[in-house]
């Protein structure tokens, strides 16, 4: 018996002190959860840090076509290019109004409440949105013809306010594209224009033309449109009127380009363009620009907002940096254009389009 008590005294011993081991083995595991925890929470305070740390950036565009999406483009470029990788630390809210002024404010006024640190407008039409509804928030604009004009700055040296970014009418562009109308256009007296000068954007390219055209001594005769549906009827009212087709930084005209290009190809009166990109979609020639080049500009200048702490009244606005003649071959044989061996040398390798 005392044999048997001894032998159920040390059972009862082990299983005491296996399950003391349990015990302080669960208690070990609790400490490893709650070290875990604490590794988790630490882990949730980096999260929230890098969360705390992210850029939200409202874009809005103000309609669909090539230029304005390269510049869209260029745009994000630069921000990765300066650590600004989307989907990480940076979201963006993109929006387009469709052609829209009355989404264009719906838009703004989305951003202005909606927690965004800077607002892009690709177009006028909702840069001047953006910067009427959000008056305490960074604003860029790129693709702005005429940003003094549209009142989104004072000057594009000293912008004020909080308004600031590119421009694209080069200086330049619009004088140099007519003189190559009047000098390689055969037999021209007359310049049609396709334009819907509803577009504050569309004013200024128009006006310059219209006198640079007046000053080489050719007739202007302009063709209205107010929505994209109207360009191919447009540029038909100009068949027998004239000997080319000039189509300004319109966004309602370029969104709807192709249209415009097939009236030209079939009566073989040919098309120029304002934008380099329209170019390649079908325009005989222009002198331009990349506007991706152009978003990247503006890029940078949200680069100096949100990591160097500039105002955006302290950012001078800024024109594009280049201008070169940018040629389509097929186009200009499609629309009646001779094209000399000397016009060809004149044209960059990357500018001339087949």
């Amino acid at each position: 018996m005392k044999s048997s008590r001894h032998f159920v005294l040390a059972g009862i011993l082990t299983v005491m002190m296996l399950f003391t081991a349990a015990c302080g083995g669960s208690e070990a595991t609790n400490g490893g959860a709650a070290g875990a925890g604490n590794s988790s929470t630490a882990v949730g305070s980096d999260t929230k840090k890098e969360a705390a740390g992210k850029v939200k950036i409202g874009v809005a565009q103000v309609v669909n076509h090539t230029s304005l999406d390269e510049a869209h483009k260029g745009f994000l470029q630069a921000l990765k290019d300066n650590g600004y990788v989307e989907g990480d630390n940076l979201e963006i809210d993109y929006q387009n109004a469709q052609g829209d002024n009355s989404n264009a404010a719906t838009i703004a006024q989305k951003f202005a409440t909606g927690g965004v640190e800077l607002i892009l407008g690709i177009g006028t039409s909702v840069s001047q949105a953006a910067a009427k509804e959000a008056q305490d928030i960074p604003v860029l604009f790129t693709a702005v013809t005429d940003p003094i004009g549209a009142g989104l700055v004072k000057s594009m040296e000293s912008p004020g306010g909080n308004v600031t970014g590119t421009t694209d009418l080069h200086p330049e562009a619009i004088s140099k594209l007519m003189e190559f109308i009047k000098n390689n256009v055969k037999d021209v007296t007359a310049v049609g224009i396709l334009a819907n000068e509803g577009e504050q954007n569309t004013i200024v390219n128009v006006t310059q033309a219209e006198e640079a055209l007046t000053k080489l001594g050719l007739t202007v005769h302009k063709a209205p449109v107010t929505n994209s549906s109207e360009v191919k009827q447009a540029a038909e009212s100009l068949i027998g009127k004239v000997q080319a087709i000039y189509v300004p930084s319109d966004n309602t005209v370029v969104s709807a380009l192709s249209a415009a290009v097939g009236v030209a190809n079939d009566n073989k009166i040919p098309l120029f363009v304002a934008e380099k990109d329209s170019v390649k979609n079908g325009g005989v020639a222009s002198y331009g620009f990349e506007y991706f080049d152009l978003g990247y500009t503006t890029g940078k200048m949200a680069v100096e907002i949100l990591k160097d702490g500039k105002k955006a009244s302290d950012i001078a606005a800024k024109f594009p940096e280049s201008l070169d003649l940018a040629l389509n071959l097929k186009a200009a044989a499609a629309q009646g254009f001779e094209v000399s061996d000397a016009l060809k040398q004149e044209v960059k390798p990357d500018n001339l389009f087949e």
